[in-house]
């Protein structure tokens, strides 16, 4: 894995195929525009992937259709400058042990434990303050 490379939290996706808050919208989409360009590689995890297919089809404003949101999800899984993390058993052990010890919920440990195994320790979310470790850093490119 590179170094500093960042991993996409769920929430940067959603907004950047979510045009409710204008200017949230267009930061998320040109973070993104450099992926899908080429000019940058980040990482997301399966976990993200899901909670954004969740959020676009029926939590935000204005849903997409759930054929829209699958081709949106296949065109991430099939991409490669997405680096594609995933769980494994010891990740959940290490996400309850995460959560337990730093009050944090379990779903963001799991994003943390996932990011930490797979050597990624940047990520590009909204909710700067769900990682409360220390071993990873939080930036909101929103701001």
């Amino acid at each position: 894995m590179k170094d500093k490379a960042f991993l996409i939290d769920s929430n940067i996706l959603v907004y950047a195929f979510d045009s409710s808050e204008k200017k949230k919208h267009q930061k998320a989409k040109n973070l993104l525009k450099k992926c899908w360009k080429g000019e940058k590689q980040y990482a997301v995890s399966i976990q993200n992937i899901s909670e954004f297919f969740v959020n676009v089809t029926k939590k935000i404003e204005r849903p997409i259709s759930r054929e829209k949101g699958e081709k949106i999800v296949n065109n991430i899984i099939n991409f490669d400058g997405f680096i594609k993390l995933e769980p494994t058993k010891e990740t959940i052990s290490k996400a309850i042990n995460i959560s337990i010890k730093n009050d944090m919920t379990y779903w963001d440990s799991l994003i943390e434990a996932t990011m930490i195994e797979n050597g990624v320790f940047e990520i590009y979310t909204e909710n700067t303050k769900d990682f409360k470790t220390g071993k990873i850093n939080t930036t909101n490119p929103l701001e």
